[in-house]
């Protein structure tokens, strides 16, 4: 029988899930040990175990975590092909990492494996307390490997959104009984008689232990009472929690309902249909937090006076010290912040998954119209490629990010290549972690903020000095808890 996770006391905090490792173990096991819920990104963690390891891996971090892999034969050859004791050599670039395909190789299914469990272990190493894994339902390929590894390394709650979720419940059911599973894959021109899947055994990709793993407790991010209900109908299958995340969130934004429109300023207007009834939320029985523009203590208060359990915060965290983003890049946003001139802008265009994505404007990164023109397109991590049914029925993978005329050539369309930003290597690049093209040509960063980010550094650091997730923690709770 399925071992499943204890239920402690719910937490009033969730730690967002932020980018390619913004919200990295350092942060989340802070925010853990503050008696909150830290929560790992598991984005594109293939390719950041990958690049730590080839810049010498400071402090022996992700060593210390392969050294406790279950399958030392996969940890032996991820290090034999990736570390570099003394780092790389100046202006040297990455070693390419497998890509995402829907018949993915060993490989990359052995470092996504490892690279989940990696993260979570080094969140989780010290402390009793729980940890959460943060993924996105439209990243299709690396999500059985990556709740896998996860789950090897002991992680307590999974939170996925930017999809509709449906079956994970059923995943961590077969995955911590190491049975094989199926996602359905969403493939771009399928015929009606296409049953596309992804498939992952996990015995036959890394030698796990015997008996069975604790069966993490799932979470689902929605911005809708209706996706709620959706998810909730089936008591087997229902989420065991609800992130309910309002447009003004950092990150990807589910878009409006209806048909799109725009401000001036080239924005999605989001309507009263868009509003989620917290009534309706109440009545299905699960346990829910708020999410965007909840970084302040009268919001906390707020959502629990509507019956929440509380909050999950972002921006707020995402800017503090233990954050994975780039120490500059950090200072340079906080310092715009509180002068005011920081601009997060709601970016209908920039996402290759057609999802509206908050861009900070800050210079010298993506957010910069003219850093984004300067930049040659290119799609080479390929995390956000849209599979697609080739004429000769194959399967083929294509990227509106990526050069127009490969894009088109196809089968895409060059007005929906117009404006697209590469969020895969710009994510990257916010974390340190930024490729060196050809040409010596290093990929800008690009930031992600919710839109509350100059209130939230008015509020912690009014002059823009730095400050710790236990000071974001202590802003927080700083009014008593309704529950006593």
């Amino acid at each position: 029988m399925t071992a499943a996770a204890a239920a402690p006391a719910p937490p009033l905090v969730i730690q967002g899930g932020m980018g390619v490792a913004v919200s990295g173990w350092r942060l989340a096991s802070t925010v853990s040990r503050l008696g909150q819920l830290g929560v790992v990104s598991g984005t594109a963690l293939a390719v950041v175990l990958a690049r730590g390891l080839q810049d010498g891996d400071p402090g022996g971090h992700l060593r210390r975590a392969l050294a406790a892999f279950t399958d030392r034969s996969v940890a032996a050859r991820i290090l034999q092909r990736y570390f570099r004791p003394d780092g790389r050599r100046p202006g040297a670039g990455y070693r390419a990492v497998p890509v995402p395909r829907q018949r993915a190789g060993r490989h990359f299914l052995e470092l996504t494996v490892a690279a989940s469990f990696a993260e979570v272990f080094l969140a989780k190493e010290g402390h009793g307390r729980p940890v959460g894994m943060n993924l996105l339902e439209k990243v299709q390929i690396p999500t059985l490997p990556s709740l896998y590894g996860a789950m090897l390394a002991g992680v307590d709650w999974v939170l996925m959104g930017a999809g509709i979720p449906r079956h994970i419940p059923a995943a961590l059911r077969a995955l911590a009984d190491h049975q094989p599973f199926s996602l359905p894959f969403a493939v771009a021109g399928a015929r009606p008689e296409d049953e596309d899947t992804v498939d992952f055994d996990p015995r036959q990709v890394v030698d796990g232990p015997a008996g069975p793993l604790r069966r993490p407790r799932f979470a689902a991010i929605v911005s809708s009472h209706v996706l709620a209900a959706h998810l909730c109908r089936d008591r087997e299958d229902r989420p065991d929690g609800l992130v309910v995340e309002a447009p003004v969130a950092g990150g990807h934004n589910a878009p409006p309902r209806g048909s799109l429109q725009l401000t001036d300023e080239g924005e999605p207007v989001y309507g009263p249909r868009d509003e989620v009834d917290l009534d309706r939320l109440r009545e299905l029985g699960v346990p829910f937090w708020l999410a965007g523009g909840y970084g302040h203590p009268e919001r906390l208060q707020e959502a629990l006076a509507a019956g929440a359990c509380g909050v999950q915060v972002g921006t707020a965290f995402a800017l503090c010290e233990e954050s994975g983003l780039d120490e500059d890049l950090r200072r340079r946003a906080r310092e715009q912040a509180a002068r005011g001139r920081l601009t997060v802008h709601s970016d209908p265009r920039a996402s290759p998954t057609g999802y509206p994505f908050k861009v900070a404007r800050l210079a010298g990164t993506v957010g910069d119209p003219a850093v984004a023109a300067a930049r040659p397109r290119r799609c080479d991590l390929s995390y956000l490629t849209t599979p697609y049914r080739r004429p000769d029925g194959r399967i083929g993978y294509r990227c509106p990010a990526e050069p127009v005329e490969d894009y088109v050539a196809k089968g895409g369309r060059a007005e929906d290549a117009e404006g697209r930003q590469c969020l895969c290597n710009g994510l990257t690049a916010a974390v340190g972690l930024a490729q060196v093209q050809p040409g010596a040509v290093t990929e800008p960063p690009l930031l992600t903020l919710g839109d509350e980010a100059r209130e939230t550094v008015a509020a912690l650091a009014p002059d823009g000095a730095p400050y710790t997730a236990a000071d974001v923690l202590r802003h927080l709770l700083t009014a008593p808890s309704p529950r006593g």
